[in-house]
């Protein structure tokens, strides 16, 4: 009985350690530098370049009608 509870509170220590070590990585890597940019970025309403390119040659092969 003894032996399991030394054995888990190891287990335990370890898990947590080993826990911080990958946060510590997480935050020296960069990870957690701009938690709020991507959400703001995924609304942008940029379009793609190629998409722009061929939205443009559409646009000038239209012929230009005025009225008058």
């Amino acid at each position: 009985m003894m032996w399991s509870m030394l054995l888990l509170i190891f287990l335990t220590l370890a898990a947590g350690f080993a826990g911080w070590l990958l946060f510590l990585w997480a935050v020296k890597s960069g990870q957690y530098d701009d938690i709020e940019g991507p959400k703001y970025r995924m609304l942008d309403d940029d379009e793609d370049e190629g998409v722009k390119k061929k939205a443009d040659h559409q646009n000038d092969e239209r012929p230009n009608h005025q009225q008058e």
